[in-house]
């Protein structure tokens, strides 16, 4: 059975930093991982991602801000985020392409991160 669950998220006030991470079971995190966020009434958005090579993708908005990270070990993906704006505030979801079924994924349940200014 392939399960992410993310945690870390919370409340944290405009200038602070949060570290969410996704706990993968039933799949290894060593191919495309990526961690999503949805603000109410908007789209889905790509915040990060991790390619099977270790590069990183950023979108411009946290580009300086976010890093994005995994523990193979651990099986673990993090997302330390640095310099939190109000705009930041969304549900954030950790994703891991399906290997026998490309361009698919699996999702989290997602996790709130709250910032207020």
């Amino acid at each position: 059975q392939v399960q992410l669950v993310e945690s870390g998220g919370g409340l944290v006030q405009a200038g602070g930093s949060l570290r969410l991470s996704c706990s993968a079971s039933g799949i290894f995190v060593h191919n495309f991982v990526a961690w999503y966020r949805q603000a109410p009434g908007q789209q889905r958005e790509l915040v990060a991602a991790i390619t099977a090579d270790a590069t990183a993708y950023y979108v411009n908005s946290v580009k300086g801000r976010f890093t994005i990270s995994r523990d193979i070990a651990k099986n673990t993906v993090s997302l330390q985020m640095d310099s939190l704006k109000p705009e930041d505030t969304a549900v954030y979801y950790c994703a891991a392409e399906r290997e026998s079924e490309p361009g698919f994924y699996y999702w989290g349940q997602g996790t709130q991160v709250t910032v207020s200014s």
